[in-house]
């Protein structure tokens, strides 16, 4: 995210992103079109977190009814996977993923 957006763009941490899940509202929604949360802060902040579904060698997967974020987050117990949040329309959780997936990037900045 840093290397394309620049300085101060970056990758959001697995806690962060659990931040999201324990101190927001989750409502899924459309807007444009595009299934996915809107996400509502305590400050009074929102952002929107598309379904877009993953890459695999096979394609796009799920577009629309699934959305896959990455965390700058890397497992400690598994070199070859990192933490990533996960959306589903009835549901939406912190997992350990194997990196090799496309999932998207949503940076953040201070």
């Amino acid at each position: 995210a840093t290397q394309q957006l620049g300085s101060p763009w970056r990758m959001p941490t697995v806690d962060e992103q659990e931040e999201l899940i324990t101190k927001c509202t989750w409502t899924w929604t459309t807007q444009d079109g595009v299934n996915g949360y809107q996400v509502d802060g305590p400050n009074g902040n929102a952002i929107f977190l598309p379904a877009a579904g993953y890459r695999k060698v096979s394609g796009l997967k799920y577009a629309g009814s699934q959305g896959y974020c990455w965390s700058s987050s890397l497992s400690t117990t598994e070199s070859n996977c990192a933490y990533s949040l996960d959306l589903h329309s009835d549901s939406y959780l912190i997992a350990r993923t194997y990196r090799y997936f496309g999932y998207s990037v949503r940076p953040v900045r201070p």
